[in-house]
């Protein structure tokens, strides 16, 4: 790879430049922060100049652009990733060493962007990466978040969201380009008028504001090719600034207009329960669409002309969920009402130029808005989208004895609601589920209909991780000793760590392995010290379980079989159970009050095991509050089981189950998402696998013959013991007792089947935890699953999208 700085010495010349144009002092002088600042700009500048380099190539060599559209984009911090990728980690570690100063501890000064939340984002930031790496055009769009989510803070064990200021001490990543700012309207209402023969659209009385792009470099592995992301912020269209109403002292209302405009992108998914909060939300997802369609076309206008039936050959437009569904009809708009094309053309453009992912099978995430809200907001978008509702209809065939409940369900319009799915899958021409069974679920169950109706537009893309992120750069022992029994060609093409499975059988190796585990442990323990106050045991087992909190994803079912040992312990001091600490960590959205009642009970159960001297030595729990990119990082090369408990048919397909098998965590999950394809790559006799099956939840709910007072009633001992301690006191001591999870369970019938699952669940780990002695195996496993891990890379991922999707 040819490196941007041959020698520490011309490395430390420029940065000692950098840091004294920043901060006017000599770097020995300055602090960790200006340090970090100094450098992440003097490598982003470097990076900009290998961008406008990629551009050009681009350009000349008339490669088709792939524009990601996603709500979310959680890149996590950059500085460490860019130096890995660019070939100079360890130069500039060894030239800041001999300057005086600590790479890691300048690393540590980068914020985590809050541009993201879970998985979704994650793997939209993973997909930029492999995009990078692979040599396509690709663009990120989405939005710049002033406060992202929230920071999740842990106050007498329940979730404090609060305002997350990642930008506080600005970002130097970013480039603010209000040369390409857009004007974007919202509201009036829709005139038209005669020119020839065509019927001419335009809006009057619109509120109008500004979305302003910042640019942020994507680096691919190499350093040959440099992506963006380009993320939207709004602004007032004009600055107004009330004089009279600030000298009255009406302050807030002085600055009226700015607050009004940037509250548009101001946090991650606003609270849509009500009237204002929709209509927050359908502006940001507007705005982020709108502005990133406009910048295409002008792209594409400035390299092509007016040729747009051209326009399928020389760009894709992915939609990364429903959040971008406006893609279609805003593309169709632009081009008919401002680029004089008639419908039909517009709508074949449409329709080969755009392609959907869908992730998710719950209904309720599949977005649905107020036809009253979105036809005000949005008037002409809603206008092409009863069109394209309208011509859906009457092209249905009507002859066929289903299909009136057919186009029921396949409909954009229907019950005074406006179905984004529906609408992301008409005006595509491909939809992917990310899981082989997340897909054969979208045919046969979610868009069945469609599926029915277009079965060739479906096919699945198994989601994939970034390996240089979450192996390389977050495990460096492990990737260190990697490195050295294969070569470091693992890095460019992760199908290489397969080569691992050749030292399964070396003691030594493996011992090494097992080496590389303690010390990732160690550090994780002396972060959940600093962080928590919370002195956890390396010689346990981490067992670990981090992602959102949903109520299918079943963190529930796993503190309560952290219960169930911790009561047949104090029943038994004989009952054996394997020293274990056991991680949690995620978010649970701000109005989810169930998930953030199961993140309370955690903390409460926490408060009883860790304060408890009789288990105490062999049991511990741990919340990790503000789970995000950058601790993730820490936590997926300690943990040694991989909790990965979704009802099955529910996880559309997971990413944090690739990570924590990358870094040789071993599996306990259900046959689920991508779970399935992890036993079959890696084996099952390698991961521990337990529960119902998808079919079986299926024939279970359609009998109508689950309740779940049987079951417990069948179980007073273990069950029964722990639902009355719910309701008893037993955990209340931080902040209550927890009546809606035993109603949740018991009166609404225990929809995710965790009693149902309950004893196969405790029963697998008990198994699993008593292999652990065994070093040797478990080590071995642990490499196993490693090496077996490669086709995850979203290397894979994305150049199946390249070849079967995007034809770039």
């Amino acid at each position: 790879m040819d490196k941007i700085y041959q020698s520490k010495e011309e490395f430390a010349e420029q940065y000692r430049q950098h840091v004294r144009a920043l901060s006017g002092k000599e770097f020995e002088d300055t602090s960790d922060i200006d340090r970090f600042t100094a450098l992440a700009k003097m490598i982003a500048g470097d990076s900009r100049v290998i961008a406008a380099q990629t551009d050009e190539r681009n350009r000349v060599e008339g490669k088709k652009r792939v524009y990601y559209f996603s709500i979310e984009f959680l890149i996590g911090r950059l500085l460490d990733n860019y130096l890995l990728n660019l070939g100079i980690r360890d130069l500039v570690a060894d030239a800041i060493a001999d300057m005086g100063g600590d790479l890691d501890e300048i690393e540590r000064q980068e914020p985590d962007p809050a541009l993201g939340n879970g998985g979704l984002g994650r793997l939209a930031a993973c997909f930029l990466d492999s995009m990078a790496h692979e040599g396509i055009a690709g663009y990120g769009n989405g939005m710049r978040y002033r406060y992202g989510l929230f920071k999740q803070e842990i106050v007498d064990g329940r979730q404090v969201e609060v305002a997350d200021e990642w930008l506080s001490k600005g970002y130097p990543w970013e480039v603010k380009r209000p040369d390409k700012a857009v004007r974007i309207g919202f509201g009036g209402h829709v005139v038209s008028h005669q020119e020839g023969d065509r019927t001419v659209f335009s809006l009057e009385g619109t509120q109008v504001g500004l979305a302003v792009p910042y640019d942020i470099p994507i680096v691919g592995y190499g350093g040959k090719t440099v992506n963006k992301l380009r993320c939207w912020s709004a602004e007032p269209i004009d600055e107004h600034f009330d004089l009279d109403a600030f000298n009255a002292g009406d302050y807030t209302g002085a600055d009226r207009d700015r607050a009004n405009a940037e509250a548009i992108s101001a946090i991650l998914y606003p609270n849509d329960a009500g009237e204002h909060g929709r209509l927050l939300r359908l502006k940001q997802e507007y705005l982020f669409v709108a502005a990133g369609i406009r910048t295409l076309l002008d792209t594409f206008e400035r390299e092509h002309g007016d040729a747009w039936d051209e326009l399928p050959r020389y760009v894709a437009i992915h939609t990364n969920d429903t959040h971008p569904a406006m893609c279609g009809p805003e593309l169709m708009r632009i081009l008919m009402d401002e680029k004089g094309l008639g419908w039909d053309e517009a709508w074949n453009i449409v329709t080969n130029t755009v392609s959907y992912t869908n992730h998710t099978i719950l209904p309720e995430a599949l977005e649905k808005w107020p036809i009253s809200t979105f036809s005000a907001l949005l008037p002409r978008v809603y206008q092409i989208i009863d069109e394209i509702n309208r011509r859906w209809r009457e092209g249905f065939d009507m002859s066929q004895p289903e299909s009136a409940e057919r186009l029921r369900a396949t409909a954009v319009l229907w019950d005074g609601e406006v179905r984004m799915a529906n609408l992301s899958v008409i005006c595509s021409h491909s939809v992917n589920g990310v899981a082989k069974i997340h897909t054969d679920i979208l045919k046969a169950s979610t868009l069945k209909d469609f599926a029915a109706l277009k079965p060739a537009m479906f096919n699945n893309k198994t989601n994939g991780i970034c390996h240089r992120r979450f192996f390389a750069e977050s495990n460096p022992t492990y990737a260190k000793l990697v490195s050295e029994a294969i070569g470091d060609a693992w890095l460019d093409d992760a199908s290489e760590l397969e080569k691992l499975t050749a030292f399964e059988g070396d003691d030594s190796f493996l011992e090494r392995v097992g080496a590389s585990k303690r010390a990732n442990k160690i550090r994780l323990a002396e972060y959940v010290k600093r962080e928590c106050g919370l002195v956890i045991d390396p010689n346990t087992i981490f067992d670990v379980q981090v992602k959102r909190f949903h109520a299918y994803k079943r963190q529930l079912l796993n503190i309560m079989k952290v219960i169930d040992l911790y009561n047949r312990r104090l029943a038994d001091p004989n009952f054996k159970i394997q020293p274990t600490t056991f991680i949690f960590s995620g978010k649970a959205a701000s109005s989810y009050t169930f998930a953030k009642e199961v993140i309370r009970l955690i903390n409460g159960v926490a408060n009883v095991v860790n304060n408890d001297p009789r288990v105490n030595d062999i049991m511990k729990v741990c919340f990790i509050p503000n789970f995000r990119v950058s601790n993730a990082q820490l936590i997926y090369p300690a943990a040694e089981i991989s909790e990965q408990i979704s009802t099955a048919g529910k996880e559309a397909s997971g990413t944090s189950n690739m990570k924590l098998m990358m870094n040789g965590a071993i599996t306990l999950g259900t046959m689920d998402g991508a779970n399935i394809e992890i036993v079959d790559l890696a084996g099952r006799e390698n991961e521990a696998i337990f529960g119902l099956t998808t079919p079986e939840v299926e024939e279970l709910r359609a009998s109508g013959q689950y309740f779940a007072w049987d079951i417990v009633n069948s179980d007073r001992a273990r069950l029964g013991r722990i639902i009355d301690q719910f309701v008893d006191g037993t955990f209340a001591g931080l902040s209550g007792n927890f009546e809606s999870i035993h109603h949740e369970l018991m009166f609404n019938n225990d929809y995710d089947l965790v009693l149902k699952d309950f004893h196969s669940y405790v029963d697998t780990w008990e198994a699993l935890t008593a292999t652990y002695p065994n070093a040797q195996d478990w080590n071995r496993r642990a490499l196993h699953n490693t090496a077996m891990s490669g086709w995850f890379s979203s290397d894979r991922t994305i150049r199946e999208y390249r070849d079967e999707i995007w034809h770039a």
